[in-house]
């Protein structure tokens, strides 16, 4: 008898029907003995709906009762699926991510997962109860309810996972596995068998939505091999694993790309200790990531520092770099919200030399700029404006004939 982790994302429990054809899958793993524990993601569009509710009701949320607000879409899949299991004649219990154990710091809407304490869902599963777990959520040391940002239900489940020593960590959603590219994109991308943790957290990183960083960080941390795969057809998936072959015969195994780009250049800045951490250290305080960063020291110590940001949150950028650059008396400070990224991700290009610049000649000669170039022993990302990553992309999946397969 094995314990496994399985998680179902929003479109897989949009509505009644498709609840009780998750609880069919459930109870089929039920049936051959295992014990399961299912984290559910909200129905369908529900988290978009109570956000767009509570801008209409207050400008300016506060923080803490949005993450209440948002954390009950989870609770209303989770009650409904177990409703469903036991109309089954399955024994079943729902539980919020606060009763699953699950204890996490005080950022609200980015919170993350200090500790589990899985003690509640080993009773219940001794019990003979199938354990559904509301995902997206925990609770802080005061009993504050947080949400875990975007895909913070993949998170929860890979970390339950962990903390119960589940033997896998099942993710279903829409899509068969993880692609070569973006089937929407690239018709002629292929599904991959397998995927090592490293690849994949690159891929997820760089804009493949399949899965969250974060839980695959999570899996290698922690060893737990996780599963992706649809929730509506019989395919085998992709396995996220440890083992996987770092000698393939490609050794490009896929393209990412990202349209939530966008760049901010703080142009002719005295070239002087202090300025970056400054601007940094003001982004880092509220919340907001940057990715590639690229400081040109030019003549008479004036230098140039450019730098990327989501394109959502380009706006909050601003506002708070603009002041700091003026004080620090650089010339102008300006952005660039029409960017994307296009990523070449294999495990092979670290020992073989000759990858960047094949990149770099299909993007020539299609004639595409590139801004921006950031790179990793496993990657290759350039910034290019955002009306031509599709063309970015299909160029260089079949130019490294990834429509071949493993």
């Amino acid at each position: 008898m094995a314990l496994i982790v399985q998680k179902y994302g929003g479109s897989s429990v949009a509505d009644a029907e498709k609840i009780k054809n998750v609880a069919q899958r459930i109870a089929q793993a039920k049936d051959k003995g295992d014990q399961v524990v299912v984290v559910v993601s909200a129905m369908g569009d529900t988290t978009d709906e109570l956000i767009k509710l509570a801008y209409q009701v207050s400008k300016q949320p506060d923080n803490r009762e949005l993450d209440v607000l948002l954390s009950t879409g989870e609770i209303v899949s989770s009650t409904l699926l177990t409703m469903a299991l036991e109309a089954m004649g399955y024994e079943a219990i729902s539980l919020s991510g606060a009763q699953a154990g699950i204890r996490t710091d005080a950022v609200y809407s980015q919170a993350r997962i200090v500790e589990v304490d899985p003690e509640r869902i080993i009773r219940e599963l001794d019990k003979g109860n199938i354990v559904i777990v509301a995902g997206f959520q925990g609770v802080t040391e005061e009993m504050n309810i947080t949400t875990l940002g975007r895909g913070g239900s993949d998170t929860t489940a890979v970390a339950l996972a962990a903390s119960l020593g589940a033997e896998i960590c099942q993710i279903y959603t829409d899509v068969e596995g993880v692609y070569t590219a973006d089937p929407r994109l690239v018709p002629e991308a292929q599904r991959l068998s397998e995927i090592g943790y490293e690849e994949m957290m690159e891929l997820a990183s760089y804009g493949a939505r399949v899965m969250h960083p974060r839980a695959v960080e999570l899996g290698e941390l922690f060893n737990i091999p996780i599963l992706v795969a649809s929730s509506f057809t019989q395919s085998s998936g992709t396995l996220i694993y440890g083992g996987a072959s770092m000698e393939v015969r490609n050794k490009v195994r896929g393209i990412a790309h990202d349209l939530n780009v966008a760049k901010i250049a703080v142009v002719g800045v005295p070239d002087r200790p202090g300025i970056a951490a400054a601007i940094f250290e003001s982004l880092a305080k509220a919340g907001i990531s940057v990715d590639t960063i690229v400081q040109n020291a030019g003549l008479g110590k004036i230098t140039d520092l450019t730098f990327t940001v989501a394109r959502s949150q380009l706006s909050k950028a601003i506002r708070l770099v603009r002041p700091i650059a003026e004080s620090m008396g650089a010339k102008k400070c300006v952005s660039d919200s029409k960017l994307g990224t296009v990523s070449l991700i294999g495990p092979g290009m670290q020992n073989t030399p000759g990858y960047a610049a094949r990149m770099f000649r299909v993007l020539s000669e299609k004639d595409i700029n590139i801004q921006l170039i950031t790179t990793s022993e496993i990657r290759i990302t350039c910034i290019i404006s955002g009306d031509r990553v599709k063309d970015a992309v299909r160029a260089l999946h079949q130019a490294f004939e990834l429509e071949r397969g493993e």
